[in-house]
């Protein structure tokens, strides 16, 4: 499971391609697209420069970034406005 997390809150995982049908019996598509349903309150706290984190927590693969670097955080905060 994918997921973000805003400091003081607790972990938002993803929602995975719920808008569109992506395969048939001919193909499957190599694009996916998650979603974090994050609250007004995670957001605000964001903006004002709470530390974000993200991660994935699969029993074959984990891995966390922790905090965001700046840049990443940056471009995330943008897509809040």
């Amino acid at each position: 499971r994918c997921w973000v997390q805003v400091d003081g809150f607790d972990p938002v995982y993803a929602i995975a391609d719920e808008d569109s049908e992506r395969e048939n019996a001919e193909k499957t598509s190599a694009v996916h697209f998650l979603r974090f349903e994050l609250t007004s309150a995670m957001t605000t706290a964001a903006k004002l420069s709470a530390t974000i984190n993200m991660g994935v927590d699969h029993p074959s693969y984990r891995h966390r970034l922790a905090p965001l670097p700046q840049a990443m955080r940056d471009a995330l905060v943008k897509d809040f406005c």
